[in-house]
């Protein structure tokens, strides 16, 4: 069998961590460094060999992967290094945002580097099984001549060649993702005032989130998404009324039992502008049209 290509790791938390292991069991030679070498000890245990130097890890491969804590990072690490990336693909899954991301690909031009965007949107106990993927954007070529290895993270999927693309649909999940985490914990809050506990009441709205798709759209999200694009809002159920009349009363709910209501307050006021104006009977999905514009 004929030997895999080898990775370069900068960045060893636990992401970092997960994708030198899943890289090792593929068969990657893997050469890794992190700030904190100690770090790098489960990893080098594993298989991986320590680079002393983040030049030293660039230089040992074409393949450059980053998973720092932001773009700043890959700055500051790779500041001492860019001799080395001439000729070299750097593919940045550190998180950050698209203007960031756009500044560090022209950055790596500059250096005669190839650069790639991307966003893991697993845990990292994920990464390498069956459910993982990851977005990328930037570089198609760079992007396509490590297709089989970045595919081990997890399945690729590629946005186009602007590398803030990939960084975009990646906050935007998180977005969906922080902001139900956040009302989970509030809506906990809230039954909480009345003595339910939160071990009686998450497998309760459990249920409800499980549903939600079928909620938002039973003829399916691609038609849903597709009136959305065309700037349809059909109001037959749902409408922004009655949706509004509903924040509303989660608001009145929240401050009648004392807790917090900045989370109740902004959801109330995507339906109140709407409402205002004159947009009512159309869909709840009409407020995204005061979300495009800047707020005042």
């Amino acid at each position: 069998m004929p030997a895999l290509s080898p990775v370069a790791v900068l960045g060893l938390g636990p992401m970092g961590r997960a994708m030198v292991r899943t890289l090792i069991a593929a068969g990657h030679p893997v050469t890794v460094w992190n700030r904190t070498r100690r770090r790098a000890d489960n990893v080098v245990s594993a298989g991986a060999r320590l680079a002393a130097t983040p030049a030293d890890a660039v230089a040992a491969s074409d393949l450059v992967i980053l998973s720092l804590t932001d773009y700043q990072a890959m700055w500051d690490v790779l500041d001492g290094a860019t001799g080395a990336l001439a000729g070299r693909t750097v593919v940045n899954l550190s998180s950050d945002t698209p203007d960031k991301t756009r500044e560090a690909a022209a950055w790596a031009a500059s250096h005669g580097a190839s650069f790639v965007a991307g966003g893991v949107m697993v845990p990292e106990p994920m990464v390498g099984t069956e459910l993982s993927y990851v977005y990328y954007s930037g570089d198609t070529e760079a992007f396509d001549a490590h297709r089989a290895t970045l595919a081990r993270i997890g399945e690729p999927r590629f946005l186009g060649d602007d590398p803030g693309r990939a960084q975009l649909m990646y906050q935007a999940q998180l977005d969906v993702f922080l902001t139900t985490l956040s009302g989970f914990m509030h809506a906990t809050a809230l039954v909480g005032s009345a003595g339910i506990t939160a071990e009686q009441f998450l497998p309760e709205v459990m249920r409800l989130f499980e549903a939600v798709p079928a909620m938002m759209a039973v003829d399916g999200v691609e038609k849903l998404g597709a009136r959305i694009d065309a700037g349809e809002h059909p109001g037959e159920a749902g409408n922004a009324i009655m949706m509004g009349a509903t924040a509303d009363h989660i608001h009145a709910t929240a401050t009648s039992v004392g807790i917090d209501t900045s989370l109740p307050a902004a959801v109330r006021g995507h339906y109140r502008r709407v409402i205002d104006e004159g947009h009512g009977t159309e869909s709840w999905t009409r407020i995204i049209e005061g979300m495009r514009g800047p707020q005042s």
